[in-house]
């Protein structure tokens, strides 16, 4: 039984390859983010400075940094190539990269003997090697099996492909010994040179004029996982925290955008305001005021202004966070903040979302009079401004969902779904026992879907029937039932052909749901019927 929705185009352009490079970048970090939380724990609470030192647990710290958090990441990236093959000639190529820029680094250092007073050039932690190297190997990986495919004569079938992935990631290894470290060397060098440049110049600032438009657009995940992350945790290693973290993460310009519609605002959006407020600033999703900012593009002017004072208010007091906050919720901010960094951390946010206020405040005001005649005349800004941010990022968003409806766009956001049909690829009557939500990171939006549907099975009273969410690259051939969103269905039906499979518009979708809940109420019927 296949269940989809009129295919919808597919994007183009640069803003879409580096949505889709973002996203990549994304799906190799997010996964890994609860290692990264705990080698925070331990490095706050173990070290020499921390409030319980312990040498042994201290201990932790190094290897954690700088082999296994790198490998975990390229075993990511390269499962999401080519499943678990690929994930385990990846780690190990890109234990070579690690080795061999520690190789380097040695050799630098014996070569020139730092002056009195300066210390030797530091290890270079291989995040962006592992994000090069785990990809990289998966897919020759992929390409070579690929050339034996039904040419291996029978019973040496076990043989081949575990002598062949094993010379793989022998050679690769090597490879990334000689050849990639040093490149990875080289642009850690030239990237930390020039975020240090402006940080000594205090010109940090100026960051938020590219980074805060990025996120509206849905452009932020290549400068944040691919940029921001690895060099914040190799300042980290070394300093205990680092200001990186914050530069995208923090709420505080969202919060005072949100706060300005709800003051300020007229008609849907600010009704909708408050609440959108609640989920971004403690729930950390960010998405939530993208569609406010696009309602009125002059509004960039007030997260960007928000963003630089919270970047400005983190330089001013040396602030910066132990590992990466995701989401960005409050929460995870604080959780994060380095011990020494309180005051400056959470004057940051309120000083970004005060000046993101004032500035929206006015802006909205500027406007106020014809809001109120557009809102008169019945135009949909907010439905509008909610469609073109999923259209940004290039999917439906169960964040925004309540948005939509909210501002008389429902009927219109989901006017091209397809009701529910069924096709013979798999038995009608075979029960349904498990059902995943797959989105790409396996996540955030495929997490809420897999909770409202959960409970409406709950309150159908059907027993037996496993709702979970799972990144589609790591979709089992087991499940009886996938729900996707539109633009990933094709996806999802490639890794589990004998599935049934749901295409929504979004996640929050209930419509859908209940006929799903239909669905399995008539599938475990009719098994029941049959086994009786």
């Amino acid at each position: 039984m296949t269940t989809s929705t009129a295919a919808t185009a597919s994007g183009s352009g640069a803003r879409v390859r580096v949505q889709r490079f973002g996203t990549f970048l994304s799906g190799m970090i997010m996964p890994n983010i609860p290692a990264l939380i705990a080698w925070g724990i331990v490095t706050a609470l173990f070290i020499a400075d921390g409030p319980f030192p312990n040498e042994g647990l201290a201990s932790i710290v190094g290897p954690t940094i700088h082999y296994l958090l790198p490998i975990l990441i390229a075993a990511t990236g390269g499962r999401m190539v080519y499943e678990a093959r690929g994930a385990v000639v990846g780690a190990f190529a890109t234990l070579g990269v690690i080795a061999g820029s520690d190789w380097l680094i040695a050799q630098f250092n014996a070569a020139n003997p730092p002056a009195e007073g300066q210390g030797e050039l530091g290890q270079v932690h291989m995040f962006i090697g592992a994000m090069i190297m785990g990809p990289l190997a998966a897919w020759v990986m992929k390409k070579l099996d690929a050339l034996w495919d039904g040419k291996i004569k029978a019973g040496f079938e076990m043989l081949v492909n575990m002598f062949s992935a094993g010379i793989v990631a022998f050679i690769l290894g090597i490879g990334g010994f000689y050849l990639l470290a040093p490149v990875v060397n080289w642009i850690m060098d030239v990237i930390g040179g020039a975020v240090g440049w402006l940080v000594q110049t205090n010109l940090l600032p100026l960051a938020s004029i590219l980074i805060e438009p990025a996120k509206v657009f849905f452009l932020n995940n290549a400068i944040n996982h691919g940029v921001l992350t690895p060099l914040g945790i190799t300042e980290a290693a070394a300093d205990g925290k680092s200001i990186l973290f914050l530069l995208e993460a923090n709420p505080g310009p969202g919060l005072g955008v949100l706060l300005a519609f709800t003051f300020f605002g007229v008609g849907a959006a600010r009704a909708t305001a408050p609440g959108a407020a609640v989920i971004q600033f403690l729930g950390g999703i960010h998405e939530v005021y993208f569609p406010y900012v696009l309602m009125k593009p002059a509004l960039l002017l007030a997260v960007v202004a928000g963003g630089m004072t919270g970047v400005a208010t983190n330089m001013l007091f040396a602030t910066g966070l132990r590992a990466p906050a995701s989401p960005g919720s409050i929460f995870a901010v604080l959780a994060q903040t380095a011990g020494d960094s309180y005051l400056g951390v959470i004057l940051s946010v309120v000083l970004s979302a005060a000046v993101s206020f004032a500035v929206g405040a006015v802006i909205l005001r500027l406007g106020r009079k014809r809001d109120l005649e557009r809102e008169a005349a019945g135009d949909d800004a907010l439905g509008a401004a909610v469609a073109q941010t999923q259209a940004n990022k290039g999917k439906s968003s169960e964040a925004l969902a309540g948005l939509a409806a909210a501002g008389g766009a429902g009927a219109s956001a989901t006017r091209g779904a397809t009701a529910l049909t069924t096709e013979p690829d798999r038995p009608t009557a075979q029960p349904i026992r498990s059902i995943v939500f797959a989105c790409d990171a396996g996540m955030g939006s495929s997490a809420m879907g897999a909770s409202v549907l959960r409970n409406k099975i709950k309150k159908a009273g059907i027993e037996g029937v496993d709702v979970k969410n799972v990144a589609i690259a790591a979709l089992a051939t087991d499940v009886d039932l996938v729900i996707t969103q539109q633009e990933l269905t094709d996806r999802a039906r490639e890794r589990t052909p004998g599935a049934t499979h749901v295409s929504v518009d979004n996640f929050m979708n209930s419509p859908k749901y209940d006929e799903v809940v239909e669905m399995v109420q008539r599938a475990n019927r009719d098994d029941s019927d049959t086994t009786a």
